[in-house]
């Protein structure tokens, strides 16, 4: 076979392959198969880069930063949709579509979930894709076609397509997985970063992101559910039929579209998904009602923002009422300083809700926001708890408007806002929140791992005066320790002895404890897989660090900053001194569980969960927070959760603790 034949058909293995993983649900080969050919295909597209095309696999993550998005004008108009909140005005949409089309002439609708996510253009030429771009203003839009092709369920070449085929436009809606916002958060809460408000808009603000690389990490995904092209058009395909012929091209379509005879069974459709939204693992805010017949679509026409065969029906927001007893502020370990409204605790989505963040003290303001009000709190996204309306009519008349605070709650140093954010900080690097925060972060599981420090004994050694920063951690004295209340000689040994076993842990665990704004985990494993000693990375220039995969420009700066600090510099140099290891080495385990994802669940009985993470880790595996259909394996002890029954239902292989020591 000569070489381009082979990286044709590596090519188009992988494609199909792509298809069957990731629209299916349905792999017929192995993780471990896929890399290999995927290993292959990049070697010779290296040797012949003249045999790179744009649909090849390898050019889902390529290229640098993007500048600035240029701006794409929309072949055809990507008009609005009008919305309703009310039954009425649906059957009132159905009358007028009645009294628009002749006497006694049958229509019927299609019903589609209302995808809370981003809509974009996709261009195909000759079944390849060239170009992506946002809504925009309807007109023109961003091209985004480097942070789509990121997309895995996205073909970049689709299938049945004949290469003189011309071109096609499809319109899909990009949005974020609950799984994969609720990973994102849980990693800017741990590099001191304000969380988004809902998939939306993290979806939104990741499309928009300029480097590709970092889009890739945010774990988006697509429903496509318009194809427009001069040949449909001929063919007069209808709207359900043209769903079907988008799945034949290996484009990824909701499962959920149905065909109505009447405006009541499109009223039911939206009954049912009203009820059952929360069974989703993606979020939707309604349902899209569309004429099915696209000669009868022409007919009815278009205002100039809204079509008229078209409408959407918002669901109400699950909201419930309260009263904030009280507003707290929170003082996170990079110094942003939190209102959060202390609430009657109520039933919200299937919670109990004591809590509602309130943002930032702008928030407060422009909501008039007070200690005593009776609130309406929904989640964001059915997720994160907000206000979102205060009941003015029912305020007591003794009521008073909240004065924001001028200096920190904890160590009384007056706060600090820039022009560039609304958030509020205490500049006081040795504040004792932060420092205590800093700290737990330094000795976490995932970070230096140190056994029985945990907040309250650093609480205890904070408050002592003990230590001061982390690094003074491994000076500590067996007589200090074990004067301290609740703590006594045997404790103090055990603490001392964490400590010691923490200054073999790897680089990269070493690098994620620092606590660099914007670094997690896998960006601490790429740091110290390339730079393998943290003087080097120290010394390296923002240049050299935001070239590597996954990093980015915000987050090498980040870095450089960080190492710039004196009081950083004193804090590594006393770790050094104290011997923890600075050197990135290998590990000598065998790497057998290399590019396979586990997700756990339930408690086991030798392990711990973090140890078990650990193991899969040091093997060149994954650990999933969450089951999806990227999931190898489930490792399941006892008391297991909802995972589960997700496993079961979509089909992963699921493992026992025995099972899983085999395996290793």
């Amino acid at each position: 076979m000569d070489i381009k034949e082979e990286i044709r058909q590596l090519r188009k293995e992988l494609q199909e392959h792509d298809y069957l993983y990731y629209v299916l649900a349905q792999p017929k080969i192995s993780d471990f198969d896929y890399d290999q050919k995927m290993h292959r295909l990049g070697q010779l597209e290296s040797q012949y880069p003249e045999l790179i095309t744009p649909d090849s696999p390898t050019q889902r993550v390529s290229g640098q930063p993007t500048k600035e998005f240029a701006t794409i004008r929309h072949q055809r108009p990507m008009l609005s949709l009008a919305n309703t909140y009310s039954e009425q005005e649906l059957r009132d949409f159905d009358l007028r579509v009645k009294g628009l089309l002749s006497p006694d002439e049958k229509y019927d609708y299609v019903t589609e979930l209302k995808i809370d996510g981003l809509a974009v253009s996709l261009i195909y030429e000759n079944g390849v894709f060239i170009r992506g771009a946002t809504r925009g203003d309807g007109i023109s839009g961003d091209d985004i076609t480097t942070n789509l092709r990121t997309i895995r369920r996205l073909p970049l070449r689709l299938q049945g397509i004949e290469s003189n085929s011309g071109r096609i436009e499809v319109r899909g809606e990009v949005y974020m997985p609950l799984d994969s916002f609720l990973r994102l958060n849980k990693t800017r809460e741990e590099n001191g970063e304000p969380l988004f408000a809902n998939p939306r808009n993290s979806a939104a603000g990741s499309l928009k992101m300029q480097d590709p690389r970092l889009v890739a990490a945010r774990g988006l995904d697509i429903f496509c559910y318009q194809y427009l092209t001069e040949e449909q058009e001929k063919k007069s395909l209808t709207h359900d039929e043209s769903i079907v012929y988008m799945k034949k091209l290996g484009l990824p379509v909701n499962p959920h579209t149905q065909r109505c005879a009447t405006i009541e069974e499109v009223l039911a459709y939206c009954h049912q998904w009203e009820q059952k939204r929360g069974e989703l693992t993606y979020e939707i805010d309604g349902v899209v009602i569309k004429i099915n017949d696209p000669q009868q679509q022409k007919r009815l026409g278009a205002t100039t923002k809204s079509p008229r065969w078209a409408i959407a029906y918002k669901f109400k927001a699950r909201q419930v009422k309260t009263r904030i007893q009280k507003i707290t502020w929170q003082v996170g370990r990079t110094g942003t300083v939190t209102p959060v409204a202390e609430l009657i605790p109520v039933q919200l989505a299937g919670t109990l809700v004591s809590r509602a963040t309130l943002h930032n003290p702008e928030e407060i303001e422009r909501k008039d926001i007070r200690e005593g009000d009776n609130v309406l709190i929904e989640k964001g996204g059915d997720i994160i708890p907000k206000v979102v309306q205060v009941l003015t009519v029912e305020r007591d008349a003794y009521s008073k408007r909240y004065i924001i605070p001028e200096t920190c709650p904890v160590c009384k140093t007056k706060l600090v806002r820039s022009n560039q954010e609304v958030a509020m900080r205490c500049p006081n690097y040795y504040c004792p929140a932060q420092l205590t925060r800093r700290i737990v972060h330094f000795a976490s599981r995932g970070a230096m791992d140190i056994e029985g420090l945990g907040p309250a004994v650093v609480n205890l050694l904070v408050e002592s005066g003990l230590i001061k920063d982390f690094a003074d951690l491994y000076y500590l004295k067996k007589e200090d320790i074990s004067e301290l209340e609740g703590l006594g000689e045997i404790s103090a040994t055990n603490l001392l002895n964490a400590l010691s076993q923490s200054k073999t842990q790897s680089l990269d665990r070493l690098i994620f404890a620092l606590g660099i704004p914007f670094v997690g985990i896998t960006a601490a494993r790429i740091l110290a897989e390339h730079f393998m000693d943290l003087r080097l990375l120290m010394q390296s220039d923002k240049d050299a660090i935001e070239q590597l995969p996954g990093i980015g420009i915000k987050m090498a700066d980040s870095i450089v900053q960080y190492f710039k600090r004196a009081q950083n510099q004193m804090i590594i140099d006393k770790l050094q001194k104290a011997g923890v290891i600075f050197k990135y080495e290998k590990s000598r385990v065998s790497q057998s569980l290399d590019g396979i994802t586990f997700a756990l669940t339930g408690t086991l009985s030798t392990l711990t969960r973090e140890e078990a993470s650990q193991l899969i880790v040091d093997r060149g595996g994954r650990v999933s927070s969450s089951v999806s259909n990227a999931t190898d394996y489930l490792l399941v002890g006892e008391k297991p959760g909802s995972k589960l029954n997700k496993a079961r239902n979509i089909g992963v292989a699921i493992l026992d603790e025995g099972q899983f020591k085999k395996m290793l």
